[in-house]
């Protein structure tokens, strides 16, 4: 990311022909959002001037304390490369302050940059790769997105089959053009499904970079008549989407993770990080998994693990150790979806890994059997513990759970788990086309 100061600020929007900023935060559910300056509000902006209303977003502020302040990232400054090249559009992402100077414990980012000081006071700081997988879907006459794929191709196939491939593109080019770097794009397992992966980078970056590349890839496929869904379950009877996250920590300049000594490679830190996931894993769920719908892809048959375990060797439980060792040593962790706010998942996933690290716990041995294939005997036996069924059951563990009140702060978990439960007993009450499939004329 390039390092810029205010006057490279001014001058790259009187350059390139920038009429319009959008100052970017993104609320406690993941929700991007912006309050939109011309050029000549710019310095303002740029001084920490520009307020905006709290109270109007969810899990914020009371009407009665609703001024908010937005304090730039000038490193994140990017003009959009699909926006019109006359009256250009450019973006900053921002921090969050309340009037009298002072961090936001609302804003997610702020949240995120807490555990990573509590990180760097041990030595650490986080490398983060995540795969975020899309549903490219057709739109109505009206432009609204129906369920119906854009195609009907699978895993890795290509034109005319996968008719992705030019809005992929499309995004692709945008993205680098933005300073992604791509590594790999393709189709996935499920007709209609995407997945675009960009490099790795710091943690910090690359939740701001998930949140722009999902703005990105939205804007893309409105330009192509599509709709893209970062939904993890839209269809049933086939694989839902998943944001797997590759995790390594970095110590002395060098992967803390790589322990060439050790018979997988794996340094006591890493089993200790590992440990500390699958330690808090229950009471994080709701946030790497924070919908209702997120449940229906945690089913066994889809690939998306829903077993508490790891392995080096395969991808049923649900940490997995890529066969990457030396500088590229990780560990991914799979059951996260592309519907979570990435600053809460990184820092609740940080956090507990630290836990670990700090306690020197131990992980279970490695599982380097089919969990699917094994019966809940053998799982149980192997002491194979399960992810929550349903949000309900996520949002009573997250309750019970000291480390997900001190990562997030008691603002963002009292809202954060009053907004879901009203989520699910909304659900709950409804009556769904499954009921009246099966009771309607029967009963």
């Amino acid at each position: 990311m390039a390092k810029y100061t205010k006057e490279d600020i001014i001058n790259l929007v009187k350059e390139n022909g920038v009429r319009f900023i959008r100052l970017q935060f993104t609320d406690i559910f993941g929700a991007l959002k912006n309050v939109a300056i011309t050029d000549r509000q710019l310095e303002k902006a740029l001084n920490n001037e520009c307020m905006f209303d709290g109270s109007s977003i969810d899990g914020f502020v009371r009407i009665e304390e609703s001024d908010m302040c937005l304090r730039p990232n000038l490193d994140s400054f990017v003009i959009f490369p699909w926006r019109p090249q006359q009256g250009k559009v450019a973006r900053l992402i921002c921090d969050v302050y309340r009037p009298d100077g002072t961090a936001f414990e609302g804003d997610p980012r702020t949240v995120l940059k807490k555990v990573l000081d509590d990180a760097a006071k041990l030595g650490y700081t986080m490398n983060v790769g995540p795969e975020c997988e899309f549903f490219l879907f057709e739109t109505d006459e009206n432009g609204n997105a129906t369920v119906n794929t854009q195609d009907k191709a699978g895993y890795f196939d290509l034109g005319p089959t996968d008719l992705g491939e030019n809005a992929r593109r499309d995004m692709t080019l945008a993205l680098e053009e933005m300073g992604f770097e791509i590594e790999a794009s393709h189709h996935e397992v499920a007709e209609g499904q995407n997945e675009i992966d960009f490099k790795y980078a710091d943690a910090l970056t690359t939740a701001d970079n998930i949140m722009t590349f999902k703005l990105v890839v939205k804007s893309i496929a409105q330009r192509h008549g599509l709709y893209a869904s970062f939904m993890p379950k839209p269809i049933f009877g086939i694989n839902g989407s998943g944001m797997h996250i590759n995790m390594s920590l970095n110590k002395d300049g060098k992967n803390a993770f790589v322990d060439e000594n050790d018979a997988d490679g794996l340094s006591e830190t890493a089993h200790s990080f590992i440990a500390g996931i699958l330690k808090h894993i229950k009471g994080i769920a709701a946030i790497t998994n924070p919908l209702v719908n997120s449940y229906k892809r945690l089913v066994p048959g889809y690939e998306a693990p829903v077993y508490i375990a790891w392995s080096g060797k395969n991808r049923t439980p649900l940490i997995r150790v890529p066969a990457a060792r030396g500088a590229g040593t990780r560990v991914e962790l799979r059951c996260p979806d592309p519907s979570a706010n990435p600053y809460l998942v990184l820092a609740c996933l940080l956090a507990a890994g630290l836990d670990g690290i700090k306690n020197n716990l131990k992980p279970p041995a490695s599982v380097d059997g089919n969990i699917f294939k094994m019966t809940q005997e053998e799982r149980t036996a192997n002491g194979i513990d399960n992810l929550p069924d349903n949000l309900y059951e996520a949002i009573k563990f997250m309750k019970e759970s000291d480390l997900v009140k001190e990562t997030l702060g008691m603002h963002i978990f009292k809202n954060y788990a009053k907004a879901k439960e009203a989520e699910w007993n909304d659900y709950r009450i409804k009556v769904h086309n499954w009921e009246l499939e099966s009771y309607l004329e029967r009963y």
